[in-house]
């Protein structure tokens, strides 16, 4: 029997979602409070790498994205003006059922893990968050904002990068950190071309397409945003066109297409990383509350995911929390600071190469492959 009974997740997001999952799975009573009332999400796309989808295979839930979704080997490359220059392809090393990458919108993804909490027995409370986090030693009585409180046997923070229960837990002693690149986001038609991730290298930018089910795909483009300048939501569409017009052959068709700055997600990327340990009593980080970093390796919500289903596993066991919380950290902290620093690295070569530096030591593309390959192997 599992010491740890009652659970609250804060954040229903991927990652307090998936917790969740894993623990119903192991009988777990689990409560979810999440901010956003209508408990949406922006309507692009990510990407699941092969160890993310390993991951959701462990909560049953790896078929129903791949179904879902679309599968691609890897990474098709090309200058900005279409020519191919190379094909990067991934690994399946983790969970061979399932393919190298799955792209899949992520109000999809919402659905099969918000669907599966639910159905699993977690229930939700949504427009509302915590005030106080007091630990009593034996439990951890929470306040809400409402003025009334509850005991649990553990706090799951998962509720993003600028988390409520980290400043709770830690004060405002950890920020997130811009580092210079933004990424713009934009769902667009499948080009019937478009069968691997394709990715396009211009002078001061990059461009992907990301195929998401037969017939839909989404555009990323990574920039460099000096300053973090402030974007007006109406001019979105204009200049993400504009930060296109270095690009010719495919890039140049698509870029016509962008028009509703409704549609574009525009996100300047932050990072951060908690040191070990990311919990205090009886409370723990997970996702991106922990760690968060930029997407040059596609992993942040795998990483998140990962934490979840680990935690869940053993808080399954009968093992005091202390052991359960000191070995989650033990499998988890490298891992996920391999990933920081390998995303950091690959975003400063990149501001280096834009801006016409010459590193002898740059090879972002080594470090892509090799990082991909170490990702595979188990935690």
């Amino acid at each position: 029997m599992p010491t740890i009974r009652r659970v609250l997740i804060v954040g229903a997001g991927i990652g307090g979602l998936t917790a969740a999952i894993a623990l119903r799975r192991n009988g777990i009573n689990v409560e979810m409070v999440e901010q956003n009332p209508n408990w949406s999400v922006y309507g692009v796309g990510i990407i699941q790498p092969n160890n993310m989808l390993r991951a959701l295979d462990c909560i049953g839930l790896a078929q129903q994205c791949a179904e879902d979704g679309a599968g691609f080997p890897g990474w098709r490359i090309h200058d900005k003006d279409g020519n191919h220059l190379m094909d990067a392809p991934s690994t399946c090393a983790a969970a061979p059922a399932y393919p190298e990458n799955n792209g899949i919108t992520r109000p999809r993804l919402q659905k099969i893990l918000s669907d599966a909490a639910l159905s699993a027995g977690a229930t939700v409370s949504l427009g509302t968050t915590i005030d106080a986090i007091h630990d009593e030693g034996n439990a951890v009585r929470v306040t809400f904002p409402d003025g009334t409180s509850s005991s649990y046997d553990l706090v799951i923070g998962a509720d993003g990068i600028y988390s409520k229960v980290r400043e709770l837990l830690f004060g405002d002693k950890y920020r997130p950190l811009y580092i210079g690149q933004a990424v713009w986001r934009y769902n667009l038609p499948r080009l019937p071309s478009v069968t691997w991730g394709e990715m396009f290298f211009g002078p001061d930018s990059k461009v992907g397409l990301v195929p998401m089910a037969e017939k839909e795909m989404y555009m990323l483009l990574v920039s460099s945003e000096p300053g973090n300048p402030w974007m007006d939501r109406a001019q979105l569409a204009d200049n993400m066109r504009q930060r296109l017009s270095a690009y010719t052959g495919p890039v140049a068709q698509l870029r016509e297409r962008i028009t509703d700055s409704a549609a574009v997600v525009y996100k300047p990327m932050e990072t951060l990383l908690m040191p070990d340990p990311w919990y205090r009593g009886r409370t723990i980080l997970i996702g991106d509350a922990a760690h968060a970093a930029t997407p040059h390796l596609a992993q942040g919500a795998a990483m998140a995911i990962e934490d979840a289903v680990l935690l869940g596993e053993l808080l399954g066991r009968d093992s005091g929390l202390q052991e359960v919380l000191d070995e989650f950290m033990r499998r988890r902290f490298e891992r996920v600071r391999f990933v920081f620093d390998s995303c950091n690295q690959i975003s400063t070569w990149e501001k280096q190469e834009w801006l016409g530096e010459n590193d002898p030591n740059a090879k972002p593309g080594e470090l892509l492959h090799s990082a991909i390959l170490e990702l595979m192997n188990d935690y």
